[in-house]
């Protein structure tokens, strides 16, 4: 494990390694070696955060989408899925539930759904910082021209995710079609840092066609990207894609990847997602063990949150807000932190 355990002293101190690096450390971790990354990893994030865990009230307002991604579970094409809308007030509602469950920040996240107009979009985020000026709101809506984003920021949309899925141009048109491209998304995130959002990009793991050069390149992405936050996750098959019969992502290459994040950008909002928990039932306090700091409890009202699977099994559609984040907050306990009760921003780091 020697050399190993170099590499990770050496990401620990220079916050980043090659290329080659990156592929040796990837090929050939084992589980003494992820103890050894995963010990720093919370060592480094007790530095920055504490025992806090921070909350995002994820509501999910539309499975329409316009796009073809051929992963993903609410894809144009496929017409088993029961589609649904959540209007304005239904949107407000789930804030106020979720306000008065402690959540200050709200993830509004949803298929590209044309009936969602820019001064639709615009309207939703400012009555809600309206009605609840002290919490951050995120959008997570795919790709949209940097006059839109513009708009969505000037109306107090503070944060956005945006999964870069792939580093790599050619891995990324193996996984959708010819209409989107690597270039485009990549463009899309330095529209959004450029503007002032802080910003999240992200990747699966395990994904079809995925090689550890692939992963190796997504991280270099990361660094030069610099986001405010990152979203990995397992890959996860959904019965009614192209990709139903290939394998699900690992989950200890996941915890890998989160202890990897951690020591890159010591001061990252990283969540322990819902797919973590999904391959594993303590997948999320794994995932805060390897570096995670950031869950994301659904404040969707429960008769939709069947209808928003992107893959198979998910947890929690069953769940009200309250039940899922007591249940969170236990579970956080249990492992020796606490879920934090404010807006969660990121904090640069001094100089």
């Amino acid at each position: 494990m020697g050399n190993l355990k170099e590499l990770i002293d050496k990401l620990e101190n220079k916050r980043i390694l090659s290329l080659e690096e990156f592929i040796e450390l990837l090929s050939n971790f084992t589980e003494e070696t992820s103890n050894y990354l995963f010990e720093k990893a919370r060592n480094t994030s007790k530095k920055y955060f504490g025992n806090k865990i921070y909350t995002r009230g994820l509501i999910e307002f539309t499975n329409y989408c316009k796009n073809d991604c051929f992963y993903c579970g609410i894809r144009r094409s496929n017409v088993d899925v029961e589609r649904y809308r959540l209007s304005k007030e239904d949107i407000l509602n789930c804030c106020e539930n979720g306000y008065e469950l402690g959540f200050r920040t709200f993830v509004l996240q949803g298929g590209e759904d044309l009936h969602y107009s820019d001064d639709y979009i615009v309207e939703i985020v400012s009555e809600i910082k309206k009605r609840f000026p002290d919490t951050a709101i995120t959008l997570s809506i795919g790709e949209k021209s940097y006059e839109s984003y513009e708009k969505y920021y000037k109306a107090g949309a503070d944060r956005y995710l945006l999964r870069h899925e792939t580093a790599n141009f050619k891995h990324y048109s193996m996984l959708h079609p010819e209409n989107q491209t690597a270039k485009a998304r990549q463009q899309c995130l330095r529209d959004l840092k450029k503007i002032g959002y802080q910003v999240g990009a992200g990747f699966m793991v395990g994904s079809p066609y995925q090689t550890i050069e692939n992963i190796a390149e997504d991280l270099i992405f990361i660094n030069d990207l610099q986001p405010q936050m990152v979203g990995i996750g397992p890959f996860i098959p959904h019965h009614a894609t192209p990709f139903s019969d290939f394998p699900q992502g690992s989950l200890d290459m996941t915890l890998f990847l989160i202890g990897i994040l951690r020591l890159m950008i010591p001061n990252l909002l990283i969540p322990a997602t819902t797919a973590l928990g999904t391959i594993d039932p303590n997948g999320r306090e794994k995932g805060i063990l390897a570096g995670a700091n950031v869950v994301m409890p659904n404040l969707s009202p429960v008769k939709v949150r069947k209808q928003y699977l992107l893959y198979d099994n998910k947890i929690c559609t069953g769940e009200e807000a309250a039940e899922c984040r007591f249940c969170l907050a236990n579970r956080m306990k249990k492992i020796g932190y606490e879920l934090a009760v404010d807006r969660g921003d990121f904090v640069p780091l001094e100089k």
